[in-house]
């Protein structure tokens, strides 16, 4: 894991809310960074390797994966993390509550949340 993931980590194993995470999760072929299986929620944290076009290909066809298969996605940006990773989680959890809050953890991808 790298720090990013387990600052956050810290924060989301607490089970904030009463949702309780996973981390390295797999789903098929693939492994989610955090998942909240009750949910069907995926928490991916993204570094810099992640702005690589092949790493970008490569994280839409896993989250096109993930939401074919009625999980849904939020990307969240490294550098948020490390900046304030128990306000991240509070974010996190806010929204998982209430998907129709507003939340801008990173730029979204297309028909991903974030």
């Amino acid at each position: 894991m790298s720090k990013p993931e387990r600052m956050l980590w810290q924060q989301l194993r607490q089970r904030p809310s009463g949702f309780k995470f996973r981390r390295q999760h797999p789903i098929g072929p693939y492994i989610a960074d955090f998942c909240c299986l009750s949910e069907r929620f995926v928490v991916e944290v993204d570094g810099s390797a992640h702005e690589n076009s092949d790493r970008a290909k490569f994280d839409e066809r896993r989250a096109q994966y993930l939401r074919e298969n009625g999980f849904r996605v939020l990307r969240v940006n490294a550098t948020r993390v490390l900046a304030d990773a128990v306000d991240t989680a509070e974010a996190i959890v806010a929204w998982l509550a209430d998907p129709s809050t507003s939340l801008r953890l990173v730029p979204s991808r297309a028909g991903e949340a974030g």
